[in-house]
C-alpha cells in the first residue's frame, strides 16, 4: 500500500457557518450532529463518516458533495438531472477549505439514487451523435448488470484517479467479497492521487487502514478507530457466537 502523491489533498477541511434563528428548528439544521460542529478535518486520502440510521451522516456527505459541485442525486459535475429535489440546504452553510490543487475527476456515488443515475446515462446516450457515456462505465449498460456488479463497474471504470470522490453507503449493493474488491479499487485510486469521503455502515470497509474515521455517537461527531465503533463491536459480538446472540435477541 505504498502510495505516490500521498499528501495530495483536494479538501483539507470543511467549515460550518452558524445556523440562523430561522434554521435552528428545522431539518437538517436541528440534527444533533451539527450542534457545536464548527469544522471537520479531512484525511488526505480516505475519510469515513459512521453512524446509526438517521444520525445525519448521509445528509452531511450530500452537503459536502453539493458544495464540491456535484449533482445532488449523484454523478459527476456534468450531471444536472433531478428526479425529486429532496436534498437539504445544508450545503449553503458549508465552506470547503481546499489545498489549491484541483482534481481532474470527481463523482458523487450514492446507493439511494444510483438507479436514477443509471437511467440518466441511458437517456443521454439515446441522442447519439457522439461517444456514448456508458463507454466510460465499462461499455455494458449499468441497468443490464446486477446492483453490485454495476456499482463495481462504475468505480472500476468511471473513476480515473487524481479525483475527489464522495461515496454514500456504497456497501448497500455489495456482498462481503464485493466490499473487498471495492477496498482494493479504492486503494488503487488513492495510489493515483485520489481523495475519498465515505459514509458507511460496513465494518469491513472501515478497516481500510490509511484513513481517518468519524463516528456519530451520542449526537456528536468524534474521531475514533474502527475497533471502537459500535458497528464493529456489534458485528464482532454477533459473529463470535451467533446462536447465543440471536437466542437472547429473540427471547
Amino acid at each position: 500500500m505504498a502510495h505516490k502523491n500521498t499528501e495530495t489533498t483536494f479538501v483539507r477541511s470543511v467549515r460550518l457557518a452558524p445556523s440562523t434563528p430561522e434554521e435552528r428548528n428545522r431539518f437538517p439544521h436541528n440534527l444533533p450532529i451539527l450542534h457545536g460542529l464548527e469544522s471537520l478535518e479531512l484525511h488526505p486520502r480516505v475519510t469515513f463518516l459512521v453512524g446509526e440510521n438517521g444520525s445525519g451522516k448521509s445528509t452531511l456527505i450530500e452537503a459536502l458533495a453539493i458544495s464540491a459541485g456535484m449533482n445532488a442525486e449523484g454523478g459527476s459535475r456534468n450531471f444536472s438531472f433531478s428526479t425529486r429535489a429532496s436534498h437539504s440546504d445544508l450545503h449553503k452553510r458549508l465552506t470547503l477549505v481546499k489545498n489549491g490543487s484541483l482534481p481532474s475527476d470527481s463523482y458523487f456515488l450514492r446507493a439511494e439514487t444510483f438507479y436514477n443515475v443509471s437511467t440518466e446515462i441511458e437517456r443521454l446516450d439515446e441522442g447519439g451523435g457522439g461517444k456514448r457515456i456508458r463507454d466510460a462505465y465499462g461499455s455494458r449498460a449499468l441497468h443490464e448488470q446486477s446492483h453490485g456488479e454495476s456499482f463495481l463497474s462504475l468505480v472500476s471504470n468511471r473513476f480515473r484517479g487524481d479525483g475527489l470522490y464522495f461515496l454514500d453507503e456504497p456497501e448497500a449493493a455489495l456482498s462481503p467479497r464485493g466490499i473487498l474488491r471495492l477496498i482494493a479499487t479504492i486503494d488503487s485510486l488513492v495510489s493515483k492521487g485520489s481523495q475519498f469521503i465515505i459514509s458507511t455502515h460496513s465494518p469491513v470497509l472501515m478497516c481500510y487502514p490509511d484513513c481517518v474515521l468519524y463516528e456519530v455517537k451520542n449526537g456528536s461527531l468524534k474521531q475514533t478507530s474502527v475497533t471502537e465503533t459500535d458497528h464493529f463491536q456489534l458485528s464482532l459480538d454477533i459473529l463470535t457466537n451467533p446462536v447465543v446472540y440471536l437466542r437472547k435477541l429473540m427471547e
